[in-house]
């Protein structure tokens, strides 16, 4: 029994040690260094939560920017289904799916290039993906500009005021954020 005493006391600290102390202080330091992250990086308008700058939602309204197709289960966007279609390069499901997705694109924006950017038509591993390069969200400008009944040169200009270019620049390539692209759209509306 005098064995075992110790086992069992050092069991107990570093259970409240793990279980509650480290915990408790990785919580806190992250709430009062980065509360803004540590919270889901949430995007708040008049009160409401809008959606997270992190992941992605189904737009597809013509007036509105399509972000990357989703292939999470049961509905596109679901985060508690987060995952890929897990479809090979070479299956044949997954080229009639491209194929569906390029069609439906060309269908959608008559008035874009015929080459349709390769992001628009194929899902992430996560299904989540919230944003886009400037090129793909570029190509929908005609679409988006036809829906609003806005000028091409004012949602060229938007674009360019929502993309991320990464510090330093070699690091990653430059992103426009759908959610809040889509967002700022509807404030256009607004104003």
């Amino acid at each position: 029994m005098s064995m075992l005493r110790p086992a069992i006391l050092l069991f107990i600290l570093l259970a409240l040690i793990t279980g509650g102390l480290y915990p408790l202080l990785t919580t806190a330091l992250g709430q009062w260094w980065f509360k803004d992250r540590a919270n889901g990086s949430l995007i708040i308008q008049e009160g409401a939560v809008r959606g997270s700058r992190l992941i992605g939602q189904a737009f597809t309204a013509p007036g509105y920017f399509h972000g990357r197709p989703s292939a999470t289960a049961e509905s596109p966007y679901n985060p508690l289904a987060s995952g890929g279609s897990n479809l090979a390069g070479s299956n044949p499901a997954l080229d009639k799916a491209i194929a569906e997705r390029i069609a439906a694109l060309r269908a959608a924006n008559p008035q874009a290039s015929q080459a349709v950017p390769v992001e628009l038509t194929t899902a992430s591993a996560s299904g989540l993906d919230y944003s886009l390069t400037p090129a793909a969200v570029r190509w929908q400008i005609p679409r988006v500009a036809a829906a609003r009944g806005l000028p091409e040169a004012a949602l060229r200009q938007l674009v360019e005021t929502h993309t991320e270019t990464p510090l330093p620049v070699f690091i990653g390539t430059p992103v426009v954020n759908i959610v809040e692209l889509n967002l700022a759209l509807d404030a256009l509306r607004k104003n």
